[in-house]
């Protein structure tokens, strides 16, 4: 609603070097954010949704977070932590996932 996709695709996606795909790619990393955040709700499909995540979260560590830093709370703004423990997360939902089964907490 506040056009941050927008911004991110065309302002800095596309100045770092993916010219002219910025847009449609900032898209798919929202887009894909969202279907696999439902696939994690609804407890189905959990290493997809973790294979596709993953290297998005990683990117943006390499492309954005890495430069600010480590921590995203008190002074600091914009660092990596909160990717790492996604990743981590993730990684151990997938992990524990076999062939598709529900994710069971006991």
């Amino acid at each position: 609603f506040t056009g941050a996709v927008n911004n991110f695709g065309s302002d800095y996606l596309n100045t770092a070097g993916f010219a002219p795909i910025g847009l449609p790619l900032a898209w798919a990393i929202k887009l894909s954010h969202v279907a696999c955040a439902m696939l994690l709700i609804l407890n189905r499909y959990i290493r997809l949704a973790a294979i596709v995540t993953i290297p998005v979260l990683v990117a943006g560590i390499i492309m954005i977070h890495a430069a600010e830093g480590w921590f995203v709370v008190g002074a600091g703004r914009n660092g990596a932590e909160f990717n790492v423990l996604l990743i981590s997360v993730l990684v151990y939902l997938a992990m524990i996932n076999r062939r598709g089964e529900m994710v069971k907490f006991n």
